[in-house]
């Protein structure tokens, strides 16, 4: 914190620094949250409101942190972006772009620099808006236009944000919060190197078979259910395939699975999108009954391998923050938290029917 000669805690940050990322301590009288028996409790994150003598700090997995400006005893301002601990470098617009790239709606829309995207209610990515950069309206009337979009399709408004890296929207998800817009969602993209990956020991490891396209078997593994032609044309890639990948002008789709011993769905599945130096990873599922035998592994590996073959040398993957299992599994794989992200719902009009929910985004990839 910041202490002056004379050794004493000083605040140096003011209403004008609303925006950007500091670092606080505040007394811990009549605070609840406060470890007992501690006089301070620090907090870091993107200032993004201080108004009626309360500042709001966003942290970097989203949570927003309240503190009475009678509290303050320090305060200063701090680097935007924090030098990453592992993994290769990368910003949140690249990633953000890549990953959106890799999960393509059937249907999508610009609003200024927002894009707006559909795919018939099919999980919240593909029916949600990536807000990087200017809408071109005020933030009111973009709101509106976006829940007019939505509302005409028969979905849910939903925009997606992200917190905890160089340009992420904090501010962005306060404006939100004070508009009534609910988090529905929170998860986190993940990035490692792809070598290690791809070299990594499974001894014993079964055959993995890889496929461009997604058969029948496949989806009997597949967490959801009941799936159509838009189901299909996301996970494929967004419209129907043509011969772009294979020339380099867009992303290319892998299907890995692990077939079983009496036929019928795979006992473990995997996906995985090369595009670029980046290979992303995504539905990684295990037959519970074959857990803890290194399938995963053996999937991502081989899914690995291929992307190496392709040019890719980095890696990503989303989880949930409260997936501590596959956490567990992409930590000891070498791949670490880049940011978080969320999906903020607009609130319900009073009176009317409510419109479908996207299927939930769930990384369950054990």
């Amino acid at each position: 914190m910041e202490i002056s000669a004379a050794g004493r805690l000083e605040v140096r940050i003011t209403t004008a620094d609303v925006g950007k990322r500091v670092s606080v301590r505040r007394w811990n009288q009549d605070d609840e949250h406060a470890v007992k028996g501690e006089r301070f409790t620090d907090t870091v994150g993107v200032l993004t409101s201080w108004d009626d003598g309360v500042l709001t700090i966003t942290r970097r997995t989203g949570e927003v942190v309240r503190i009475a400006e009678s509290t303050l005893a320090a305060g200063k301002i701090v680097p935007s972006a924090p030098a990453r601990r592992r993994g290769p470098a990368a910003s949140y617009e690249e990633l953000a772009r890549i990953a959106a790239r890799a999960w393509q709606p059937v249907e999508s829309e610009r609003l200024g620099a927002w894009e707006l995207r559909a795919a018939a209610g099919f999980t919240r990515r593909a029916n949600s808006v990536l807000p990087i950069g200017d809408p071109g309206l005020p933030l009111d009337e973009a709101l509106g236009a976006v829940r007019d979009w939505y509302g005409a399709r028969g979905l849910p408004a939903y925009i997606q944000t992200a917190t905890g890296a160089e340009g992420t929207q904090e501010l962005l998800c306060a404006e939100l919060e004070a508009r009534g817009w609910v988090r529905e969602v929170t998860a986190e993209l993940w990035i490692g190197a792809l070598a290690p990956l791809a070299d990594k020991d499974v001894g014993g490891a079964p055959e993995v078979m890889l496929s461009r396209t997604a058969d029948e078997a496949w989806l009997g593994r597949y967490q959801r259910k009941g799936l159509g032609e838009v189901a299909l044309r996301v996970l494929g890639g967004g419209s129907p395939r043509s011969s772009e990948a294979e020339s380099g002008g867009g992303p290319s789709v892998w299907f890995a699975s692990v077939p079983g011993d009496g036929g019928g769905a795979p006992v473990a599945i995997g996906r995985c999108v090369v595009d670029g130096r980046w290979a992303g990873f995504a539905a990684v599922e295990v037959d519970p009954a074959y857990r803890r035998r290194g399938l995963a592994g053996a999937v991502m590996a081989a899914l690995a391998r291929r992307a190496l073959d392709e040019g890719a040398s980095a890696a990503w993957l989303q989880v949930e923050s409260d997936n501590t299992g596959a956490r567990a599994l992409y930590s000891g794989m070498g791949f670490g938290a880049h940011h978080a992200y969320h999906h903020y719902r607009a609130p319900q009009a009073s009176g009317g029917r409510p419109p479908r929910t996207p299927g939930g985004d769930r990384y369950r990839s054990m």
